[in-house]
């Protein structure tokens, strides 16, 4: 049995599907969440699913043990972002290297870096014209959205968008592919 550690710093409507995804499975638990923010509603779906929380401070995930114990202590062998909005430190990239999961709502390398996450990514792909957008779900690496692409999903971008009325299209995609897409990868 693999265990899983989802990072989140959001509402958690990526970590609920991956939740509800893997109740049953015989092959991965959900054994923790980490939010940077201890009113991230990503908690409360934690506790009504009853898997264990940690709340994580900036200090202490860059500068200390980036919380290593406490994942070992949970026996954490994937993690997996879903919309954890900092940077992965070097301390975890070592102790998970090629074991940390990200998606990111864009198709990447476009879209991607410090500060596109959310409508500002949006906002961008429609300010550009594209008219395609998606999602790329990647492993983790020491850069911002960089590290090697396991899958893409798309999208279209219609002429009327807003940044809101792509993101439903894009959130409709994550929660679709992410769970099964995590499965693929932990199993195989």
């Amino acid at each position: 049995m693999k265990r899983i550690a989802i990072f989140a710093s959001g509402t958690g409507s990526n970590a609920e599907k991956i939740l509800a995804y893997f109740k049953d499975s015989a092959d991965i638990k959900i054994a923790l969440i980490v939010s940077n923010k201890p009113d991230a509603g990503v908690l409360q779906i934690a506790n009504r699913h009853k898997v264990p929380t940690l709340v994580i401070e900036r200090e202490a995930f860059f500068k200390g043990d980036g919380y290593v114990p406490q994942l070992e202590a949970h026996q954490i062998d994937w993690i997996i972002l879903a919309g954890f909005l900092w940077k992965i430190p070097t301390t975890l990239l070592k102790g998970w290297e090629k074991r940390i999961i990200n998606i990111h709502p864009a198709l990447l390398p476009k879209y991607g870096g410090k500060g596109m996450y959310g409508n500002a990514v949006h906002t961008a792909v429609i300010q550009a014209g594209e008219t395609s957008s998606g999602i790329t779900i990647h492993f983790v690496d020491e850069h911002y959205d960089h590290g090697a692409i396991i899958f893409q999903a798309t999208c279209s971008v219609f002429p009327t968008d807003t940044p809101e009325a792509l993101a439903t299209r894009i959130h409709a995609l994550e929660h679709k592919h992410f769970p099964r897409v995590i499965e693929q990868v932990i199993t195989t």
